[in-house]
């Protein structure tokens, strides 16, 4: 099985540092991995993105048709990428800066978290994709929490150890963020609550 996720914001929230994180931790699990950045010449502050495929074989092709999951962190990236997202997809929409897309694409489920003010809680705003991270893997397992634990703790804790209990803490709340969250159904548009 080979899933494409798109990771899109602002420059400075974290979206390629989000996406390494899960890049590391299909590795861990010894899947095929590609991780590709994208990012504007102004990046802090202007547009970043990254697409991760993560497979079981070796992937084909570095540039997916349809993403499987979409994290989008603010409007522009929500208008460009939320239409990406598949039938049988997620879209998780950072409810901080962004409301949820009035129509999302037959059978793809939209989960809306206040992933910024989640972040500042946990120690910072620039901590909104890790908390988003942690929404998708608990509602998708692309890969486990704890190879994402795993991977946070290769990623950060070599060479800033003080700042990894704030990543670890941002996971976890973006985790019990997707539990009691709030989806959209694609095939109403109506809200629901999200259930363990």
């Amino acid at each position: 099985m080979e899933r494409a996720i798109v990771f899109a914001g602002f420059g400075g929230q974290g979206l390629l540092f989000a996406g390494k994180v899960l890049a590391q931790a299909a590795m861990k699990e010894g899947r095929e991995v590609f991780w590709i950045p994208s990012y504007g010449p102004e990046m802090r502050g202007g547009t970043a993105a990254c697409t991760v495929i993560v497979g079981d074989e070796p992937i084909g092709s570095p540039i997916p048709d349809r993403a499987d999951g979409a994290v989008v962190l603010n409007p522009p990236s929500l208008a460009k990428y939320g239409s990406m997202v598949g039938p049988g997809g997620l879209l998780v929409v950072n409810g901080s800066l962004c409301s949820a897309p009035d129509a999302p694409g037959p059978g793809v489920e939209v989960l809306v978290i206040p992933a910024t003010e989640i972040a500042a809680a946990c120690g910072g705003e620039g901590l909104a994709s890790v908390v988003a991270l942690g929404a998708l893997v608990e509602r998708r397992g692309i890969v486990s929490p704890e190879s994402v634990l795993a991977a946070l703790d290769a990623v950060v804790g070599p060479k800033h150890r003080e700042i990894l209990a704030a990543d670890l803490e941002a996971f976890e709340a973006g985790r019990q963020a997707a539990r009691i969250g709030e989806a959209v159904s694609a095939s109403t548009g109506d809200r629901e609550p999200v259930t363990a």
